[in-house]
């Protein structure tokens, strides 16, 4: 009988989060995201490590930046792959769909689009507010606005984002019969970025003491322009980008048709790899944390559990991968190590747990504690070694007590549900509720 010995080869990053609970589907889906992230972060974050691509696709890495950073200790991963970003960016801004750019080297790929370029902006802000580097920001801070100023020369529209190759809300569930890009608006998906660089840029600006003001009135362009082009909402994507990047005239008014097309919709997701990360933010920040945690413990296809219920040990490019027959989604699209559906981990960090970065305080200098529970769970834990120490948010419930257990190694904001902030010094505190 032959023997094999499996050996996991990724870059040496040490493992700074971790999360459990009381249910062992749920902590299967934990695993599988970190599975997923040591599989794809071997020198820089390819979006599957065994298919024809392997590649540093941007849009997988931006929208699962923020989880990486509390799994593991990526500071320095995603430091030199900024670094391979601004060695690869075009004088005149121009971001590709991979990092390195091997696509433009060869002439396969001439095309920046949305959510895929906007990593120029969103990593280099993510890893900002996970380890409070000023001086990384500082290096990457003109990448930043070449992005936005690249935006700015290419569009056919300005100040919105019209025109060009856009990946769109890339596998959206709702997406027109042999399309993957999912049904919501590429100008919509493309301005809404374009807004979201432009504020990143602004806020990054702010931390460093330089002078954005010109982006400042380019932010505020876009937000006009924005309202007047797409006054309603006819996508789950559309809503959530429209809310969680602070577009919406009323943001509460969408969160609630947000929730409202949800279930409508069968009580699952139609998004893909731009709105999924986002809409359980959207509705648990806006009244609708029930909601989120039902989309979330769904075991139903499509869900983050259903892969759990098919064998999957790392994360699925697809919802139904292994389709609910037993038969395979695609023969040459199917990848079961992708790991950009597993941010929503930064969810369970950071509203389930409530263990959140507090903005003028990066690096976990100060921080806001503001759990969410759900009965559907008797308990859950969550722990991040930040650079200034361990902090960990526990809640359990017994009988009809809530009972939370938070360490915090610097000056915290504790927020409990139906209860008034208090500040607390670093500590260890016990809670208890009604």
């Amino acid at each position: 009988m032959n023997r094999f010995t499996a050996i996991a080869v990724h870059s040496d990053m040490r493992r700074t989060g971790h999360i459990a609970c009381s249910n062992p589907e749920l902590n299967k889906l934990f695993s599988n995201i970190i599975w997923g992230q040591k599989g794809n972060f071997v020198d820089v974050p390819t979006d599957c490590p065994q298919r024809d691509e392997r590649l540093g696709w941007l849009g997988d890495a931006q929208v699962f930046a923020r989880t990486a950073c509390m799994n593991f200790d990526a500071e320095q991963f995603f430091g030199k792959w900024l670094h391979d970003l601004i060695a690869d960016q075009r004088e005149d801004g121009y971001v590709g769909n991979v990092i390195p750019d091997v696509w433009t080297l060869i002439g396969k790929d001439e095309n920046a689009s949305a959510a895929w370029g906007d990593a120029a902006t969103i990593v280099p802000w993510e890893v900002y507010r996970a380890y409070g580097d000023r001086e990384m920001l500082r290096r990457q801070f003109p990448s930043m606005k070449k992005w936005v100023d690249y935006i700015g020369s290419v569009t056919e529209q300005p100040p919105l984002w019209v025109g060009g190759w856009q990946w769109a809300d890339w596998l959206g569930l709702d997406a027109p019969s042999g399309s993957y890009k999912g049904s919501s608006r590429e100008a919509f998906v493309a301005t809404a970025f374009y807004a979201r660089s432009t504020e990143l840029v602004i806020k990054a600006g702010h931390a460093l003491g330089e002078d954005v003001a010109a982006y400042e009135a380019l932010h505020t362009d876009i937000v006009e322009a924005f309202r007047k082009a797409f006054p309603e909402y006819l996508t789950q994507t559309e809503m959530v980008l429209a809310v969680h990047f602070g577009l919406a005239e009323d943001r509460q008014q969408t969160a609630d048709q947000l929730a409202a097309k949800v279930r409508t919709d069968g009580g699952k997701l139609q998004t893909g790899f731009v709105g999924t990360p986002y809409i359980l933010h959207v509705l648990s920040e806006y009244g609708h944390a029930d909601l989120a945690w039902e989309l979330l413990l769904r075991r139903e296809y499509p869900s983050w559990l259903y892969p759990i219920t098919k064998g999957a040990t790392t994360i699925w490019e697809h919802w139904d991968g292994i389709m609910e027959d037993g038969n395979f989604w695609s023969r040459d699209m199917n990848s079961f190590n992708h790991y950009a559906y597993g941010s929503v981990a930064d969810w369970i960090y950071g509203v389930a747990a409530g263990i959140q970065v507090v903005e003028d305080a990066p690096g976990y200098e100060r921080i806001r504690i503001a759990p969410q529970p759900t009965d559907s769970l008797d308990w859950l834990e969550a722990s991040i070694d930040t650079k200034r120490g361990l902090v960990s948010s526990k809640w359990t419930k017994i009988e009809s007590v809530w009972r939370y257990e938070i360490t915090t190694p610097v000056e915290a904001e504790i927020v409990l549900p139906g209860q008034k902030a208090v500040t607390v010094q670093a500590g260890r505190y016990l809670f208890h509720k009604a």
